[in-house]
């Protein structure tokens, strides 16, 4: 009878230190109020995106998940202060590539190191569409080219910062078509939208999530797409690659990262999760009505596209000779 005893003993010893690793693993999160930082002011596609995935993370974890919108130097003030948060979840990011893949080209004196994020997930990805001032006298690609070589310096650009992808794409069209404009860099997308709708500034590279509203609205008038192909939900708009600058290509992707060392348990917790809201049918719906494609990518394939567009495009940045801040 006693060794039945020392046998049962063992045994429930023995169950008690299997099941104690994968207590640890299951642990609660979150614990309290989740964090995430859109690194740009408020009203941008980053934002709308970031504030839809708040919402529905919100309701799955049962806590409650905050924007918090700390814009300037193209992202990179909110994106340190996330890289210096602790690594245990209640701080995330949610930004566009900037931050992620080309800004460390840009800025000599980084406050962080990009590729030390821990990668979460890839959200989304979305065109760029050429948006020109109403009064503009064109409403072509061809137009518009023509304009700048008739008048040298007198085009002035718009974009929400260095680095960022308006600044790039407008890079890459003074490049493909041998124009030059006056780059003019905002803090953030609003106000730089807000003066093209004032007819301030004549063209800028923007998501159809901000100028394809005003656009309909006659506010703003689109000229062009930067995807390889037309837009299925707006058709009617040539892609620039088709309209006199073969090969151009501007598109861009959104992702949630978070600060550097987290464990990787963790990261692919929150990455299903992401995954799991991204999913849904009418989560998808949404994002799609913000004219984003939803995209569902590990960690780890995550972390290799990341990877893959900070050589891109510093590529490109080296090409085009782009002065460091």
């Amino acid at each position: 009878m006693l060794s039945l005893v020392r046998i049962a003993l063992a045994l429930a010893t023995l169950g008690l230190l299997l099941a104690a690793p994968a207590s640890r693993a299951q642990s609660p999160f979150p614990t309290r109020t989740v964090r995430v930082v859109v690194p740009y002011p408020a009203g941008g596609g980053t934002d709308i995106l970031g504030r839809l995935l708040a919402d529905t993370l919100a309701r799955k974890w049962g806590q409650s998940v905050i924007v918090e919108n700390i814009g300037g130097a193209a992202g990179n003030i909110g994106a340190a202060e996330v890289f210096r948060a602790a690594a245990d979840g209640h701080t995330l990011m949610v930004t566009s590539p900037g931050t992620i893949a080309t800004n460390s080209f840009l800025y000599k004196d980084m406050p962080y190191d990009p590729k030390r994020w821990t990668a979460i997930a890839l959200l989304a990805t979305g065109p760029y569409v050429l948006t020109l001032r109403k009064s503009f006298e064109g409403s072509t690609v061809k137009d518009l080219v023509a304009y700048a070589k008739a008048n040298p310096g007198k085009i002035t650009a718009a974009h929400p910062g260095v680095g960022s992808v308006g600044h790039l794409a407008t890079v890459e069209l003074e490049m493909l078509a041998d124009i030059k404009t006056v780059q003019v860099p905002y803090r953030g997308l609003s106000p730089a939208v807000n003066d093209i709708i004032a007819g301030h500034v004549d063209l800028m590279f923007d998501t159809p999530t901000t100028s394809l509203p005003l656009h309909r609205d006659g506010k703003v008038k689109i000229i062009a797409t930067g995807t390889p192909e037309r837009v299925r939900e707006f058709p009617e708009i040539p892609t620039i690659a088709e309209s006199g600058v073969p090969g151009y290509r501007a598109v861009t992707w959104y992702a949630m990262v978070a600060p550097p060392n987290m464990a990787a348990a963790l990261a692919e917790r929150i990455n299903r999760d992401v995954a799991e809201v991204l999913g849904r049918a009418d989560v998808v719906e949404r994002v799609r009505a913000i004219q984003m494609d939803p995209v569902i990518k590990t960690p780890a394939e995550s972390a290799a596209f990341f990877a893959e567009e900070a050589e891109l495009w510093g590529k490109v940045i080296k090409q085009a000779d782009i002065p460091m801040q």
